[in-house]
Formats: structure tokens, C-alpha cells, sequence
């Protein structure tokens, strides 16, 4: 009796189905999707919310533990850069401790944001509160919808 390769089982498109589901499961996984702040890579301190209204494009950058003082907010060529420095935890060198943990950021960083090409960089506002730094940037005019006067 002879076989036939052009014959399958109706079983077979369900065991394509689980096998594309385990190799996406694994794409995820080893691209670290995840949520919360311990999901986020190594390095990538200050942690952002970033989001546009119809007149700005808002940015939160969560700096808890960072002297405001200590922050530069600069835009060049469309890009929004957050630098600064975050102190080291002072520990007690008297005190002999173990650490168990320790996932506090310290240390120089800087954070290089891409803009949409509406934003105007002649007219963005920072302020520093509660941990967070907030940073406003007005979208252009001429980018913003307006009513066109039919004559």
C-alpha cells in the first residue's frame, strides 16, 4: 500500500496551532514583556510615562531620590535628553551588613527620547515634583487641526 503526501490527518493544524503559541510564548519571554518596574532591562533608569495630548506631548520620568537640581532637560534635533545623578544609598560604614537586595539605581544616567515631529522645541516646560520629573512639550500650530473658512 502506498502512502500519500497529499493527504493529512485533520489532527495536524491543531498541533501547528500549539506550536506556533509555545515559539511566540518564547519570543515574549526572551524579550523580557513583562510589567512593573523590576520588568523593565538593566540600565534604562529613569523609568517614563509618555503620551501626547491635542496640545502636548507629556512626559513623566519617575526620579524618586534625585535632587532636582541635580537634572538637565535639553532637546536637540528632535530628541528629548534627561540626565542627571542619582546618589548612592549612604551605608553605615560602622554597621556590618548584608545585603540581600539591592535594585536602587545609582549613578550617572541619561535617558535619550525620540519627539514627534509636531513637537516645538521652543516651547517645553519641566517641573520637578513628588519624585517625578514632568516634562511639556507644546505641540507646533501649524500642526494642530483648524477650521478652514469656505468663501
Amino acid at each position: 500500500m502506498k502512502g500519500s503526501f497529499t493527504r493529512f490527518s485533520s489532527d495536524v493544524f491543531p498541533d501547528f496551532e500549539r506550536l506556533l503559541q509555545e515559539q511566540m510564548d518564547a519570543v515574549v519571554r526572551n524579550f523580557g514583556v513583562a510589567s512593573g518596574i523590576r520588568a523593565g532591562a538593566r540600565g534604562t533608569f529613569p523609568p517614563i510615562n509618555m503620551g501626547s495630548t491635542v496640545d502636548a506631548i507629556e512626559v513623566v520620568a519617575f526620579l524618586a531620590g534625585v535632587d532636582p537640581q541635580a537634572l538637565q532637560v535639553s532637546i536637540d534635533k528632535g530628541l528629548l535628553i534627561l540626565s542627571g545623578e542619582r546618589p548612592a544609598a549612604v551605608a553605615d560604614a560602622a554597621e556590618r551588613k548584608i545585603v540581600y537586595a539591592d535594585e536602587r539605581f545609582s549613578g550617572k544616567f541619561r535617558r535619550v527620547l525620540s519627539l514627534p515631529d509636531d513637537a516645538d522645541p521652543a516651547r517645553v516646560e519641566a517641573k520637578y515634583a513628588d519624585g517625578c520629573l514632568r516634562v511639556t512639550v507644546m505641540k507646533r500650530e501649524s500642526s494642530k487641526p483648524r477650521l478652514i473658512q469656505v468663501q
